[in-house]
């Protein structure tokens, strides 16, 4: 079966002192040139991909830059699509909008944004920066990518309040299906499909999901009849470990018609 990718990285971060250890490089398959990518691409047998800039140090200037070569990679090669990295921190707003300024060129197909290294959903200060990614992502028919996890900021008690405010016209995507336990049992046990039966354009991947999930996902879908086409496969490289994350989905959801919409149809209806 033909197969895309979601949502991977692309780009080489400085060592950190991360939770105050040593300064260390914990994404150790992080590639630094299209080349490189490509050359992963080619291996895994990947063919199509968003790529979004890395990120996770507090630095964000560099993955900022980042967005350069995302934005390369999808014009220098046709299997690729770029997401451009964006934050909704009051800090970030001239980087951030020199990076929406570029959401109209060739191959662009989804912006990045997380509320890992600061800000909140919630934040009133960063109201005005998710005002205008929102905006500018509607303007050019973009997906919203959002990094969900468990607690903080980024819990899905907070991050699907963007849902609610922004998904009746802008497409979000959940990155990480919630990210953990509570995240998990809140989606597939009903807010997942309420958004979806409620109108709201919201799409996930089942990267860095805990090992229930992915099953019990898959069999709800079957039963309610709706959400096969707003689940998709993503590797999360470096980050995520892309023979794991194909194992793990393919197992859940088979070699039938879910199947493709996950590994293919989907990713073609987003981002071709």
């Amino acid at each position: 079966m033909p197969l895309a990718d979601a949502h991977r990285h692309l780009g080489v971060l400085p060592a950190y002192p991360f939770y105050g250890g040593p300064p260390v490089n914990p994404d150790v398959t992080a590639r630094a040139t299209i080349v490189q990518l490509l050359a992963d691409l080619d291996r895994e047998g990947t063919e199509r991909a968003l790529v979004i800039p890395n990120y996770g140090v507090p630095d964000v200037a560099v993955t900022f830059a980042l967005n350069e070569l995302v934005l390369e990679a999808a014009q220098h090669d046709d299997r690729v699509r770029a997401g451009l990295f964006v934050s909704p921190r009051p800090a970030d707003a001239v980087l951030t909008e020199q990076a929406l300024a570029l959401a109209g060129e060739p191959g662009v197909r989804a912006l990045k944004t997380t509320f890992l290294l600061g800000g909140a959903p919630d934040d009133e200060a960063c109201l005005p920066q998710l005002d205008a990614i929102f905006a500018t992502a509607r303007a050019h028919d973009l997906v919203v990518h959002v990094h969900t996890s468990p607690g903080a900021a980024s819990d899905i008690d907070r991050v699907g309040t963007l849902v609610e405010r922004y998904g009746d016209d802008t497409k979000i995507h959940l990155v990480h299906f919630g990210g953990g336990m509570s995240g998990h049992i809140k989606l597939v046990g009903s807010r997942f499909f309420d958004w979806i039966a409620a109108g709201k354009q919201v799409y996930t991947d089942l990267s860095w999901a805990i090992g229930f999930a992915p099953r019990w996902l898959a069999a709800e879908i079957d039963r309610r009849g709706i959400g096969h086409d707003r689940l998709l496969f993503a590797s999360d490289e470096p980050w995520g470990d892309h023979a794991g994350e194909l194992a793990r989905l393919q197992h859940a959801t088979g070699d039938g018609e879910l199947a493709r919409h996950v590994f293919t149809d989907n990713y073609a209806a987003l981002y071709d």
